[in-house]
């Protein structure tokens, strides 16, 4: 039996059988097989396969309403993230952070315009009050609330969403919202605000989401 003395434990130290090796090398293949799928035009930029299957096939209105109020907030989380990038104010870990999180909220939208077509609503104008762009506390502060409020928001319709498609690949979408959430609170620190506070996350619904962003004035048409 291995010791700490014989150096870090790894994968082949604790995979005597090789069982976990066989299961990763599964993993990948599905990973290059949805990759394929996604280069013959089945995927947009990263867009789960399964939007990529509701794709024009006749969504029940209830659906579309969903997901144009997600897209909502993709418009909003995007464009909040692009706002800080290119304001080129942030450094160091928060500078990460912002790399990967607005190539994601940039993914989500064109998911989402992508699965909606036609019925895609148009992007709201927004005005983040310099949030996204000035004091590092406020913006992490600010992230935190939009990355909550986002977890929030899709948890509060899964049980609404009629296509099985859409339903997966919200929930797709929605675990990434929660490393998000988790991630900016570690970087605001643990000493401030655990990175996973609860044991159930409590949903919210349409009305209390679009009434609490409306009230951060954020947006302005």
């Amino acid at each position: 039996m291995p010791t700490r003395d014989e150096g870090p434990l790894t994968l082949e130290t604790l995979d005597v059988d090789g069982a976990l090796q066989e299961t990763a090398h599964e993993a990948r293949s599905v990973l290059s097989r949805r990759g394929l799928l996604a280069t013959a035009g089945l995927a947009v930029g990263g867009v789960p396969v399964a939007f990529a299957m509701a794709q024009g096939g006749g969504l029940p209105k209830g659906d579309i309403k969903i997901l144009n109020y997600a897209l909502t907030l993709e418009y909003l989380e995007a464009a909040f993230y692009n706002g800080a990038v290119a304001s080129g104010k942030y450094t160091g870990v928060v500078a990460n952070f912002l790399s990967v999180v607005s190539a994601h909220e940039n993914a989500h939208v064109a998911a989402l315009k992508a699965t909606l077509g036609s019925d895609a609503i148009a992007s709201p104008e927004f005005d983040f009050k310099g949030t996204n762009t000035g004091d590092v506390k406020t913006f992490l502060a600010t992230s935190k609330v939009l990355e909550d409020t986002g977890v929030s928001a899709y948890q509060g319709q899964a049980d609404k969403i009629k296509t099985p498609a859409v339903l997966g690949s919200a929930g797709a979408i929605l675990a990434v919202e929660a490393r998000h959430a988790a991630w900016v609170r570690d970087i605001i620190g643990a000493d401030e605000i655990s990175p996973a506070p609860d044991t159930f996350e409590a949903a919210m619904s349409m009305t209390e989401v679009l009434d609490a962003v409306k009230g951060t004035g954020f947006i302005k048409s």
